[in-house]
């Protein structure tokens, strides 16, 4: 085969890899509009989010700025629709710029552990004999703890704080992350077209940059998505124990704690907090539910 015809099947190929590419994603739009329970949920986080980053302009008090006089009054209080605190402060803005922290603190430790999680799960799992057994057993020594155990304990050792506590949750989560890694890498490695990359002459960091990671991002992706809820509502027991975020400052975890005092005085406003949890954990956890259907072409 001539050079220009070599080059030219080469094209060939790189478009139709890109139209593929384009359909897939088209199909996976298309399955994500016919599901309205998913497209409901990402308009709810993506709403939240709006109000969160938007906080100073949204919040009609200040978050830190509280009155003896008038600490916990009723939901529909006039100039303060969701009541105040056991302080006197505005609950609807502490729960506004809450928000922000609860957010924070569930989302950058799962893009953490996804990154760090991701590389040495894929290295396990393309490298395979001893590299892939030291990684994996050290992160079965992980397993051996119950979750909420350990991020209780690390941070504990570490201290309260919120940098302690986003980097006790990583830990948390990096072991699970990398064992989905290890399992969909090791399912492409032995595949047709890596070994025809071998048999070119591709290095293996090429391989892994070109043909592997494209394969298998998009499960660990989906599957880290599902961890957000479950690192939001661990983030908000190590406020709600003292391990995470510290008072004045405004978070979902540690309203709870603040306003546990008040459950008998004041309920709706005591359990505003956790009604956030529990309906942003849903809805991240729904929404996961709808990409991973949305993305298994199988299905």
């Amino acid at each position: 085969m001539s050079t220009s015809a070599a080059t030219a099947e080469l094209a060939i190929q790189a478009k139709t890899a890109v139209l593929r590419s384009e359909g897939y994603w088209a199909g996976v739009w298309k399955r994500l509009k016919r599901d309205p329970v998913t497209i409901f949920c990402a308009s709810v986080l993506f709403v939240m989010l709006m109000i969160i980053v938007f906080a100073p302009y949204i919040a009609p008090h200040d978050p830190f700025q509280g009155s003896m006089i008038r600490r916990l009054r009723p939901i529909g209080t006039e100039n303060y629709p969701l009541g105040t605190d056991e302080l006197g402060r505005d609950m609807l803005t502490r729960l506004i710029y809450g928000g922000r922290l609860s957010w924070f603190m569930g989302i950058l430790p799962v893009a953490l552990a996804f990154v760090i999680g991701t590389f040495l799960g894929v290295i396990a799992g393309f490298v395979g004999g001893r590299t892939n057994m030291l990684i994996m057993r050290v992160t079965d020594v992980f397993y051996a703890f119950p979750s909420v155990l350990l991020a209780v304990a690390i941070s504990g050792a570490l201290g309260a704080g919120i940098m302690n506590a986003i980097l006790s949750l990583t830990l948390v989560f990096v072991p699970p992350i990398i064992r989905v890694a290890e399992s969909v890498t090791t399912g492409v490695r032995n595949l047709d077209f890596v070994d025809a990359a071998r048999a070119s002459g591709a290095s293996a960091v090429t391989i892994v940059r070109v043909h592997v990671l494209g394969n298998v991002l998009g499960p660990i992706f989906v599957y880290a998505t599902s961890l957000i809820s479950v690192c939001m509502i661990l983030a908000s027991g190590l406020s709600f124990l003292g391990l995470g975020t510290r008072p004045p400052e405004a978070e979902w975890g540690l309203m709870l704690n603040t306003l546990r005092t008040a459950i008998y005085v004041q309920p709706w406003v005591a359990v505003l907090p956790g009604v956030c949890i529990f309906v942003t954990s849903i809805c991240f956890n729904l929404v996961s539910d709808g990409l991973r259907q949305a993305m298994d072409v199988k299905g």
